[in-house]
């Protein structure tokens, strides 16, 4: 699993636990939420990134980069809460070769 966005060194659990309360300080859930990923430029990624949305209400964007060896995946989804926010983003951790932002 690769994090960009806060601290690299904590454990899965503290970094999961500080985003809950970082999400619960600054949305108002229920609500849309803009979820970011990079991958490797491959749709069976896409697919399985699709399916952790699967009965979700969501848009989508991607975009390949320059060279096309990756490819920028923005889902905008309705989420009830930041525990479904953490739990989105747990599945997506799984898949290998995702980057969250």
């Amino acid at each position: 699993m690769d994090i960009l966005q806060g601290n690299q060194h904590a454990s899965p659990e503290d970094f999961y636990k500080s985003l809950k309360a970082k999400l619960e300080d600054h949305h108002d859930f229920p609500e849309d939420y803009l979820f970011k990923f990079i991958i490797p430029t491959d749709q069976s990624k896409l697919t399985e990134i699709y399916r952790v949305f699967d009965g979700i209400k969501f848009t989508l964007g991607n975009r390949e980069s320059k060279n096309g060896k990756y490819t920028a995946c923005n889902i905008n989804a309705f989420v009830l809460d930041a525990d479904q926010v953490v739990a989105i983003y747990q599945e997506v951790a799984k898949i290998e070769g995702v980057i969250l932002l």
